[in-house]
């Protein structure tokens, strides 16, 4: 059926885009966060219709988005549960809507949040590889001192350390914080990893880069430099464990493109959404760069980070 004759029966059995969004108010993505004390709890939701089926992918902080079960919409309330191990409660969320907002509860095991959440925001048509203005480079590590870094959890011991200029991480440590934030920028590091490592690079503190060791492998959405169960990277060019490898990303807006090795993964990818382990939701906001120290051991010997003064928009 031609996109014309689409229309023209939706609209005659009444559901035009806005009759839809009226019957279901919870169309679309939302972020979502936690409310005090939990404010540091990040979600995210985006809840589809298909063929009269109602269905949702939900992001529960870390991790990746998944499909969540048992559906249910009673009028400005949703409802559902998220897929567990054999033999533990199912998480359960429930939604209501109002005024273009989202509030309710996450319920797991252990605690119940309560969250509030709105839309994305819509974003302009930037570019990122077009010719921006670079401001002065930041020097996040020179090889000298971790000054520039305070540490996710505050609650435990920073757990990196300088060994002949270069900074690397106790196994299963803290994650690092710039304490400068940032709006749009590139930034650069060199690193590498032992075999089977795990860490990542947070643009903002809220799209992960992920970093990995799956030398020789297919592109996936989990592997190094994909943005973390959002795109794969177009080419995987991993070196082996132990080898020094090197990074580039200009993130404006909502657009990235990513160089791995020297060879583009990302060519002005749209970043579809905030990631597993974001900060925060805050989207149009600066914010920090975030390094993982919470999974295997990585060592970074240089992470530079170059401020975009004036963002050019699609065609400049």
């Amino acid at each position: 059926m031609s996109n014309g004759k689409s229309i023209v029966v939706l609209l005659i059995l009444g559901w035009t885009p806005m009759a839809l969004a009226q019957r279901n108010p919870f169309l679309g993505k939302w972020n979502i966060a936690g409310q005090p004390p939990q404010s540091r709890y990040v979600y995210w939701l985006e809840v589809k219709e298909d063929g009269g089926k109602l269905g949702a992918m939900f992001l529960n902080r870390g991790g990746s988005p998944v499909p969540a079960e048992n559906v249910k919409l009673e009028g400005d309330r949703l409802s559902f549960s998220l897929p567990t191990r054999p033999g533990r409660p199912a998480p359960e969320v429930q939604l209501k809507a109002m005024g273009g907002k989202v509030t309710g509860t996450v319920k797991s095991e252990n605690e119940t949040v309560s969250v509030v959440g709105a839309r994305p925001p819509r974003w302009e048509e930037y570019n990122a590889n077009a010719p921006h203005k670079f401001g002065k480079p930041v020097e996040l590590f020179e090889g000298k001192s971790l000054d520039a870094w305070t540490v996710q959890d505050k609650g435990k011991p920073m757990g990196w350390r300088i060994e002949d200029g270069v900074m690397t991480n106790e196994p299963h440590g803290n994650n690092l914080v710039s304490k400068e934030k940032f709006q749009d920028f590139k930034i650069r590091a060199e690193y590498k990893l032992e075999k089977g490592s795990n860490s990542g690079i947070y643009l903002r503190g809220r799209y992960e880069l992920q970093v990995f060791d799956d030398y020789g492998k297919e592109p996936e959405s989990h592997g190094h430099m994909a943005i973390y169960a959002r795109k794969a990277p177009d080419v995987n060019v991993s070196k082996r464990p132990g080898e020094w490898q090197s990074m580039e990303a200009t993130v404006v807006g909502n657009r990235v493109t990513v160089f791995l090795n020297d060879t583009k993964v990302h060519d002005n990818a749209v970043i579809e959404g905030i990631t597993g382990g974001a900060l925060d939701t805050n989207e149009l906001e600066p914010g920090p760069v975030m390094i993982q120290g919470d999974h295997e051991k990585v060592w970074f010997r240089r992470v530079t980070l170059i401020p975009i003064l004036d963002s050019r928009k699609k065609g400049s």
